[in-house]
């Protein structure tokens, strides 16, 4: 303690507030320990990894439909791509959203000739990712040769393309 109260002579302060000044040092270098131990960081990864999965784009396109006034219009179809589906076209409506909600697509259907209406129907897929798999099909010239390369696709990982996978045949 000889040292403290020469440092705190030298400085003009007395012994409390020298002692309140090593303590404050103290904690500082303890909080800044702390902060980079791989606990915290792990801690952080964690919350910004919850934050990421917290909505699926299958959540956020239902939930977009759903707050969509009945007058506003999404074009389900890019320019210049005609539906081949004979369905009719229904307004955005929550039973609507609910009733394709029950009904899963089991069968296949060829990537090459899909509608975005028809992409819709695979879980998992909504209008936006539907665009997405069209837009990815005229960039290749119409012909995908290899399941893997629709991990270029924006908003598609290893589920979504064993998902793809089983609904989809590249001919």
């Amino acid at each position: 303690m000889k040292f403290l109260d020469n440092v705190a002579v030298k400085l003009g302060i007395t012994r409390a507030e020298m002692t309140a000044v090593t303590l404050l040092t103290f904690f500082l270098l303890l909080g800044g320990a702390l902060k980079y131990s791989g606990s915290v960081q792990e801690a952080d990864k964690a919350i910004a990894q919850a934050e990421v999965a917290r909505y699926s784009e299958d959540d956020v396109d239902s939930l977009l439909t759903l707050a969509m006034k009945p007058g506003d219009a999404v074009a389900a179809e890019p320019p210049g791509v005609v539906a081949s589906d004979a369905e009719p076209e229904e307004p955005a409506t929550r039973s609507t959203a609910r009733r394709s909600s029950k009904k899963r697509f089991t069968g296949t259907m060829a990537f090459s000739k899909a509608s975005a209406s028809q992409l819709q129907r695979i879980p998992g897929v909504g209008p936006v990712m539907a665009r997405r798999l069209i837009e990815f099909r005229k960039q290749k010239g119409g012909k995908v040769d290899h399941f893997n390369d629709f991990l270029k696709v924006k908003g598609i990982g290893k589920k979504k393309l064993e998902l793809l996978q089983k609904h989809l045949t590249l001919d």
